[in-house]
């Protein structure tokens, strides 16, 4: 292939001067690496504000000009998205999807090949389309990074944990553990205020006393040891090691997505618990399917499907010399598997099949 059949699209779900997550973990970071491999990434549409469902009009025209001979959809969907893959198919420039938690038969049908980060999710199309399917991991941004695993995280007495919880939202209830044990401190890290006012303080403070359990199985995040934490890219870091293990709650009923058996909680990727386990921490989660192939049970994790379990991990983890054995356990399962490199490697498989495809006489 010349360096033209090796020009990549990229067309983005958020701006590149702010990438949402998902946009900097599956697409900016292997930017790279893909240049490394003798590809020329280039990012053919990017949004002012993050959206799924982007007015596409006139990329097909701007892709020749550029002369990609294949383009990457990042997550979007919708009536101009399906418009402008088909025009480019017309054309013969080769397209590939790029998801996470979304299922969607009709786009997966419309462009050349799909990558897609859990074989839960890929079994979930339909099956004619599954071949067309590639599984393409979120890739582990900071290796480098590893627990102490010295007694020196959390600051706190030998006879108390120190969990952190990560979130993309701001949560006012804890799912499936409720009330936190009087020996566990929790931070959680996500949607909230930077520097919240003293008032905005006090509300908040109010609402989590007055808000009551909408179903068995949440609780209020009103215990004694909890404390928020604004989620930041870097901070995010200082705010794991400063901590003894990881959680991952979450809410299992059924939920099913529209025309679907199955609920979201089930399509999500397992970077959330890559994540915690790259860097050497024990974690406890419930059971996203994601996560099942990953977590070896009491060896290099725990998968908690009931209050009492979470109980029992937890207690488990109470031992200094039992949660390192399990960070660094988790640590060797996901650090080659889940890499950056490997996932690169992964997404140019699925291009160098596609362009070489292309080249071959019809």
């Amino acid at each position: 292939m010349s360096h033209t059949d090796k020009r990549i699209g990229f067309v983005l779900l958020s701006n590149s001067a702010c990438p949402l997550p998902s946009t900097r973990i599956a697409v900016l970071n292997l930017f790279p690496l893909l240049r490394a491999a003798g590809y020329d990434p280039e990012i053919v549409f990017e949004p002012a504000d993050a959206t799924e469902t982007p007015d596409l009009s006139g990329l097909t025209e701007r892709v020749k000009a550029r002369g990609c001979s294949l383009v990457f959809f990042q997550k979007v969907h919708g009536p101009s998205v399906l418009t402008e893959m088909r025009r480019l198919r017309d054309i013969g420039i080769r397209t590939v999807y790029g998801v996470c938690d979304r299922i969607d038969d009709e786009i997966v049908g419309a462009t050349d090949a799909t990558t897609i980060v859990t074989e839960f999710l890929r079994q979930q199309h339909a099956p004619e389309l599954r071949e067309r399917i590639h599984i393409v991991h979120d890739g582990i941004e900071r290796p480098d990074i590893c627990h102490p695993h010295d007694g020196s995280a959390g600051n706190t007495p030998a006879s108390r944990l120190r969990a952190v919880l990560v979130t993309s939202s701001a949560l006012e209830t804890i799912p499936v553990i409720g009330r936190l044990p009087r020996h566990l401190d929790l931070t959680v890290v996500g949607r909230y205020p930077e520097s919240p006012s003293l008032k905005q303080a006090i509300r908040g403070h109010l609402k989590r006393a007055l808000l009551q359990p909408s179903q068995p199985g949440l609780g209020t995040l009103r215990s004694a040891g909890f404390q928020t934490r604004a989620w930041h890219p870097e901070r995010v870091y200082a705010d794991l090691l400063d901590t003894d293990i990881g959680i991952i709650p979450v809410d299992t009923r059924f939920d099913p997505l529209p025309g679907r058996k199955v609920s979201y909680w089930e399509v999500k990727s397992e970077n959330r618990l890559t994540l915690k386990m790259a860097l050497g921490l024990p974690v406890i989660a419930s059971p996203v399917p994601a996560y099942l192939d990953i977590v070896e049970q009491g060896i290099n994790g725990y998968i908690a499907r009931s209050r009492a379990e979470w109980l029992d991990a937890i207690d488990a983890l109470r031992s200094p010399d039992h949660r390192r054995q399990i960070g660094l356990a988790a640590r060797r399962t996901v650090l080659e598997r889940f890499s950056m490199e490997a996932q690169a490697r992964k997404l140019i498989g699925v291009f160098e099949k596609l362009l070489v495809g292309a080249e071959q006489p019809a």
